[in-house]
């Protein structure tokens, strides 16, 4: 009997296999905290003074772990990444904790990508360092300009000076650097965004991640809309970052990643291939496969709800579990890898969700006749119109 789909979009037949292999896994691991909610942040992040519940939130993480390695037992992890929040807001014994939690229950093995997200005003040498120690090898900046104005408009606690010199130290600390730098700022200029860029560029780093500030709902600058540059100097921003970062040898590999060549980010490729992931923590997301269903988790986004649940070890804290049908798998697949400058192998998406492309084989056909997509199976990839209405794109695959 072939192995066509199951009526309820499930992939398989039977309890034959849908996936003849699992994809790669990460870990995700969220820390909530920050010294001060940027304008326009509408992560799951939330201002704390003082000393951080340090202890409880290792506690919690642990119990969170112990309570998800069934689902994921005996898989080799890929990459760890640290997100938030401000992670660099927890001390360097409480990361080697949390790196000794993940080597005691999953596979991880001596070569792992692990990235720690850090805010230049916590940028101390003794921490990074100790970061460096307990096994992070890539640090992730959020510079977001050089410019003094710029980072007073958009909240940052950090000037200038501070983000050069955490520069600085992150480099000296790990091999791998990420700058995250914003254009399109409010009452931004060309000439200053271009000054920015050049700034990033100097330092050489390996990677830089370039985004457009965007104005996102139940942030203050959603409220509060400060004046940005107009759509028409917005993109030609866009084009320009994109210039001069090509021109220094940066390759755009992703819509807001740019690399040098063996230095593109591991984690974010594996989410835009559809791989898995284990998140652990307040809020955090979780994409995980079997072999016959695809399934999504949440756990609690307030960090007192997720710590006081998780610590009750009966499954609480996972406030969401849902299983993707093969409409969702269709379009989450394309949502990410369509982000993918040279796209993905069209056997990719037969692997990552079980499905055949001839279920998303109409859309692709409209999109192609579009000028959108580019036509064939053998590569899923957007034509350069379809990458600048990517939105649009994908969205014509949304169920």
């Amino acid at each position: 009997m072939p192995d066509d789909d199951k009526p309820d979009g499930r992939p398989g037949v039977r309890g034959r296999p849908g996936l003849v292999a699992l994809p790669p896994l990460s870990v995700y691991i969220h820390v909530p905290w920050c010294v001060h909610k940027c304008p326009y942040c509408d992560f799951n992040s939330h201002e704390f003074q003082g000393n951080l519940p340090e202890s409880r939130y290792l506690e919690a993480l642990e119990a969170d772990l112990e309570q998800a390695v069934p689902d994921v037992w005996g898989r080799q992890v890929s990459t760890v990444f640290f997100g938030g929040g401000t992670p660099s807001l927890l001390s360097a014994q409480a990361i080697d904790q949390v790196l000794g939690l993940l080597r005691a229950y999953l596979n991880l093995p001596p070569d792992c990508e692990i990235t720690l997200e850090a805010n230049p005003g916590t940028a101390e040498s003794g921490r990074f360092s100790g970061y460096a120690r307990a096994g992070v090898n890539r640090i992730s900046l959020g510079i977001q300009s050089f410019n003094d104005d710029m980072l007073r408009r958009l909240g940052r606690i950090h000037d200038a000076a501070q983000a050069r010199a955490a520069i600085d130290i992150a480099r000296q600390a790990v091999p791998r650097v990420n700058l995250d730098l914003m254009f399109a700022l409010p009452q931004q200029t060309l000439a200053q965004c271009e000054a920015d860029i050049r700034e990033a560029l100097s330092f050489e780093t390996g990677h830089l991640s370039l985004y457009h500030l965007t104005l996102e709902p139940n942030t203050v600058f959603g409220k509060y809309p400060p004046p940005v540059p107009a759509d028409e100097l917005a993109a030609t921003m866009q084009d320009r970052v994109a210039e001069l970062a090509g021109l220094a040898g940066y390759d755009r590999y992703e819509v807001s990643a740019y690399a040098k060549p063996h230095e593109e980010c591991q984690h974010n490729l594996n989410y835009w291939c559809f791989g898995d992931y284990l998140g652990l923590g307040p809020g955090a997301h979780s994409k995980l496969s079997f072999q016959n269903r695809i399934t999504r988790q949440a756990r609690a986004r307030m960090p007192e709800a997720w710590m006081r649940r998780a610590l009750l070890r009966d499954g609480s804290h996972v406030v969401e579990r849902r299983e993707l049908s093969a409409a969702d798998l269709g379009f989450e697949f394309m949502l990410n890898a369509l982000r993918l400058r040279q796209g993905v192998d069209g056997g990719l998406f037969i692997e990552r969700t079980g499905l055949s492309l001839m279920s998303i084989l109409p859309t692709m056909q409209r999109a192609v006749a579009r000028g959108l997509l580019e036509p064939g199976l053998g590569r899923i990839q957007a034509t350069e119109r379809g990458w600048q209405f990517l939105n649009e794109l994908q969205m014509a695959f949304l169920p």
